[in-house]
């Protein structure tokens, strides 16, 4: 949770900084808000604190609500949205936010794969 909230803002910096935005720190948080707003609904509608590291329903759902109620924000708050921003916000912040938890499961899976063989072969 706190990992995905820094995820979303490495998305803001990032991209601020391809696009040279300036305004420092008061950019960042107008930039940065709607889609930590975003993040927290999501996560509150799953109550991501249950399983954080769930792929589905966790992480898609914490991604979908980041980007569109991300988007729909900064459209109230008079931001941009063209749709290649859509594209790059919905990309990146899918293989961010989905990327992490897919690579625990990947691993959570090896691991419980390899203790059980581990097992097997000591006879038990």
């Amino acid at each position: 949770m706190l990992g995905d909230a820094v995820l979303v803002l490495a998305f803001v910096v990032i991209g601020r900084a391809s696009h040279h935005a300036a305004g420092g720190l008061p950019g960042l948080v107008s930039t940065a808000w709607p889609f930590l707003a975003g993040l927290a609904a999501g996560e509150l509608a799953v109550r991501a604190w249950r399983r954080p590291a769930a792929l589905v329903p966790t992480g898609v759902a914490v991604w979908l609500s980041t980007v569109a109620l991300g988007m729909t924000l900064r459209v109230v708050a008079a931001q941009g949205t063209a749709l290649a921003f859509i594209a790059v916000a919905f990309a990146f912040l899918g293989l961010f936010l989905l990327g992490w938890r897919a690579c625990a499961l990947i691993l959570t899976r090896a691991a419980s794969k390899e203790a059980g063989h581990v097992r097997d072969s000591r006879g038990f």
